[in-house]
């Protein structure tokens, strides 16, 4: 029986926006020490590469690339914009967190491993072909998305993306594209502004925008009536998922009240379309969550439903 893979590096935890940034290492920390517990014993652990230039340009413009990563400091904080904040291991991290996607989908695309997730930071789905935003380098789940085309032929990807942030920048590269598929959830209105349900691309952009205070049921609601019906109607050969825990209650950067029940709803209601158009790959990535103990929490849950099949 195949397992879940866990991707993640060391590297991760060198990014360091600064004592007050809300993006801190302690995330990564939290979900890592809950994905150790007993019950995590069957994961398949490995450590995340970094990823190529080949990789990162199916994505970015390389002037981006080559810029983001030479402008890094050597020492103390550089602001990239207001959110977004490098220091001296943010470069290496953002490639291992890019890379460890890339890793899982050829891992999973070559059937070593059921499903991933990728434990990594800094986030990804801010991130546009030529800009970083919102505290994010490279788009990770975009970078993956693309690699599973160009090199695994997996001809039609889909992106679902729950984090309660609209993730404009993996909507930019994907809208115009009939082959990608990107759904969200996420508040409205709310940064960064994108994903009004009238943001349709060439119809393979699917939002759901949720009111300040939804609760589960409305955001259950909103994805058995909007997302998952346009998710099987595309026929995914890979479901990617953008899991960001940040619309859970006690989260402090937004107004959803999720809970962790919510998280491993949806993660089993994914997983059930790739299944049934897919072969069951998921690939899955960390985005935001920004309370320790909900993020810890609701990230276990997702993984123990990865876990379950």
């Amino acid at each position: 029986m195949m397992t879940t893979l866990l991707l993640t590096h060391p590297a991760c935890l060198d990014h360091r926006p600064g004592p007050h940034h809300p993006e801190r290492p302690a995330r990564l920390s939290s979900v890592l020490a809950a994905l150790a517990a007993p019950a995590f014993a069957a994961l398949e652990r490995r450590e995340a590469p970094r990823a190529t230039d080949e990789q990162l340009g199916r994505v970015h413009q390389a002037a981006y690339v080559d810029q983001a990563l030479a402008s890094i400091p050597p020492q103390g904080t550089l602001h990239y914009d207001p959110d977004t904040v490098v220091s001296p291991g943010s470069g290496e991290a953002a490639l291992r967190a890019a890379g460890a996607v890339v890793a899982a989908v050829d891992a999973v695309a070559a059937g070593q491993a059921a499903n991933a997730f990728c434990a990594v930071r800094p986030p990804g789905h801010h991130a546009e072909r030529a800009a970083a935003m919102g505290f994010c380098l490279f788009n990770n789940v975009a970078v993956g998305a693309l690699h599973a085309r160009a090199v695994h032929g997996l001809a039609r990807v889909a992106v679902v993306d729950f984090d309660v942030h609209h993730g404009n920048g993996t909507q930019h590269m994907f809208e115009r594209d009939p082959a990608l598929f990107y759904g969200s959830t996420h508040q409205w209105p709310h940064y960064p502004g994108t994903g009004a349900a009238e943001e349709t691309g060439v119809g393979n952009i699917v939002n759901a925008p949720l009111a300040p205070g939804s609760d589960g049921r409305a955001f259950r609601a909103a994805v058995t009536r909007t997302l998952l019906p346009a998710l099987d109607a595309f026929r995914p050969d890979l479901v990617m998922i953008s899991a960001g825990f940040d619309a859970h209650h006690d989260d402090p950067l937004a107004n959803l009240a999720l809970d962790e029940e919510d998280f491993a709803w949806i993660t089993r209601e994914l997983m059930a379309v790739a299944a049934r158009h897919g072969a069951g790959r998921v690939v899955s990535t960390l985005e935001g969550g920004y309370n320790l103990e909900a993020l810890a929490g609701s990230a276990a849950a997702h993984v123990s439903a990865l876990m379950a099949g």
